[in-house]
């Protein structure tokens, strides 16, 4: 079992794009989401896993990752995830001892893009980047699920602009109806 713990933040520019070392393109799903935790499955060009994370606690979450044959994870996705899948390109950054990861999103999310850190202890300190913004941990208007909600509800993903523009208590994943804060 892992323990992790990351932290997330907007991008206030492009300037970690000279300094990424690699990228890979992630296709992700996800299967089962609740109180307690998620399961999602993750299909990249070197290998497929199947992941089981549990509630946060704090910063913190226990993640459980296996990889499983890349047709395995094909059925899941087409089976399980209909529709419902988030297209990526991860870029890794080192800064000052760190690793910093920049997802740019594509498909339901394109236009999207944010920075996480995976941090040994909650309290680790780290230099910021001069290309970070703000930071949205644990900020619900940026987590996958309700971006993905969001952007299946408008057929389009929302725009930098409109995230920040919502309550950051909106809590709308799975609903129905428009996300709080949000007219039809």
């Amino acid at each position: 079992m892992h323990v992790e713990i990351e932290r997330k933040f907007l991008l206030a520019n492009d300037g970690w794009r000279d300094k990424a070392t690699t990228h890979e393109v992630l296709r992700d799903g996800l299967i089962a989401t609740g109180e307690n935790g998620k399961v999602r499955v993750r299909i990249g060009e070197r290998r497929s896993t199947i992941t089981v994370k549990s509630a946060r606690t704090g910063l913190r979450r226990n993640e459980f990752e296996y990889e499983i044959p890349r047709a395995e994870a094909e059925t899941l996705l087409a089976v399980c995830c209909a529709g419902r899948t988030i297209v990526k390109t991860r870029y890794w950054i080192p800064h000052r001892g760190s690793t910093w990861e920049v997802d740019v999103y594509a498909g339901n999310l394109v236009g999207l893009a944010f920075a996480e850190i995976e941090l040994e202890h909650e309290d680790e300190s780290f230099e910021r980047p001069g290309w970070l913004g703000q930071e949205v941990t644990g900020d619900p208007r940026f987590g996958k699920q309700n971006l993905l909600c969001w952007s299946l509800a408008r057929g389009r993903a929302p725009t930098l602009g409109e995230l920040l523009a919502m309550p950051a208590d909106a809590g709308w994943a799975g609903r129905d109806e428009e996300p709080a804060g949000r007219a039809a």
